[in-house]
């Protein structure tokens, strides 16, 4: 299976950058790992907010196949411990997916469409985080639920 996670909009700050470099490269040890960047949608700032998600709904769509696992990370998703997300991999893992990819939206969420397209919700925190800031925590996630899987040291809760 291949893991890939897919964000609009280019990642701004080099100190964020930095971290993403770091865990991308760890991941990439346990399993094929790939960071996809869509670029938002033409004149998005000029666009509507629910005309934005659309447009930016369309470009992921137009990038998935029809055999891929795509799940959102979204405040209302189900929220799990490190070691119950671990699970969750293997388990999807042994279902034999060929790709299974979290996507990481815009500032303002998901169109109806990538919901109704999505095979589950994942929340990583009530809290609201920078949409760039996501991406590393959730990196540093992956790559523990990795290690947890190997039974390294890394999580020593």
């Amino acid at each position: 299976m291949k893991l890939e996670l897919w964000c609009i909009n280019k990642t701004s700050k080099k100190f964020i950058q930095e971290g993403i470099d770091i865990y991308t490269k760890r991941i990439g040890h346990y399993v094929k790992f790939e960071i996809k960047i869509f670029p938002a949608p033409r004149g998005s700032q000029k666009l509507p907010i629910q005309k934005l998600k659309i447009a930016e709904a369309d470009i992921i769509i137009s990038k998935l196949d029809t055999s891929d696992h795509l799940i959102l990370l979204d405040e209302h998703g189900k929220q799990y411990s490190s070691i119950e997300f671990s699970k969750q991999i293997e388990k999807l893992q042994n279902a034999s997916i060929k790709r299974l990819i979290f996507l990481i939206g815009g500032g303002y969420g998901f169109d109806e469409k990538l919901h109704a397209i999505s095979k589950s919700k994942i929340s990583l925190s009530k809290m609201t985080f920078p949409h760039e800031l996501v991406r590393v925590i959730f990196l540093e996630q992956l790559y523990r639920a990795c290690t947890i899987l190997k039974g390294e040291k890394y999580h020593h809760i």
